[in-house]
């Protein structure tokens, strides 16, 4: 017999898959999504998600190709609606406010909560100094002494200053991919974010440098709110505090990572994460 396809492994949640356990009740989230509901022109790509994030905590979201996982966290910082037909339903809050308000400036939104994505992205036809604080200067700062403590900050932040301290100069599309991604990182922080979303943000980077990658984001943490979407379970299990694992636009379970991954509550996650699917 051939393997099962996807949709014959579908185990259906136990209850309603949006009631789910969660971490916490939600009291003091740094971000939350509340019924939340995505559409792609007439395809339906999110279902009723409602889960908390925690400040100061790395979060994953899992989930086999195709689950949701991307248009998730494009929901949390307004970049779904820039899809040509795309649209949501529910409310997505930071710090208790409805960043789909009519009263939340969509690039106010999206400085604050930051970006980083699966494919290194440095603009090609800048230095690397112009790359890191090409944020700060299209929302209009001008002070070459803030910007230029602005570019060492930021480097240092992610273990790149003394790395390329001698060569700022150097277009950023020089570096190698690890480098890349840590400088897209520092790009994102220099405009202050106080969330940090990332897209598999290792996929494309060999061992050693998913490795620094992983160790800047528990650096992170300290500091900011972290979410990152990954298909690498071991890397979930190594830098998240909280994991959701998400199937076909559902949320099936959120939970301490721990918790998730060594007692897992739903016959669908214990499935997916010992590889019977996926």
């Amino acid at each position: 017999m051939g393997e099962a396809s996807e949709a014959d492994t579908w185990v259906e949640p136990q209850g309603d898959a949006q009631k789910v356990p969660r971490p916490y009740d939600g009291e003091g989230a740094k971000l939350r999504a509340r019924k939340l509901n995505a559409w792609y022109n007439r395809r339906q790509a999110l279902y009723e998600i409602d889960f908390a994030i925690r400040p100061n905590q790395v979060t994953a979201i899992i989930g086999p190709s195709g689950c949701g996982k991307s248009t998730l966290i494009r929901c949390l910082n307004r970049m779904h609606e820039l899809v040509l037909g795309a649209r949501v339903e529910g409310e997505v809050l930071l710090d208790g406010a409805d960043i789909y308000g009519a009263n939340l400036d969509a690039v106010e939104v999206r400085r604050r909560i930051g970006m980083v994505f699966q494919k290194p992205n440095p603009f090609p036809n800048m230095s690397i100094a112009d790359n890191v604080v090409a944020g700060l200067k299209l929302n209009g700062v001008k002070d070459g002494g803030k910007i230029e403590k602005a570019v060492r900050q930021n480097l240092e932040q992610v273990y790149l200053w003394e790395e390329v301290k001698d060569e700022l100069h150097r277009s950023g599309a020089s570096l190698s991919g690890g480098q890349q991604q840590r400088l897209c990182i520092a790009r994102a922080l220099a405009v202050e974010p106080e969330v940090l979303l990332m897209d598999e943000p290792c996929s494309a980077l060999d061992p050693t440098a998913t490795a620094k990658i992983e160790q800047l984001i528990a650096e992170l943490k300290r500091t900011y709110t972290v979410v990152i979407v990954t298909h690498n379970m071991q890397q979930a299990a190594r830098v998240a505090d909280y994991t959701a694992f998400m199937y076909l636009g559902k949320l099936i379970e959120y939970d301490e990572t721990a918790q998730l991954f060594e007692n897992p509550r739903e016959p669908l996650t214990e499935r997916y994460i010992t590889g019977k699917f996926g």
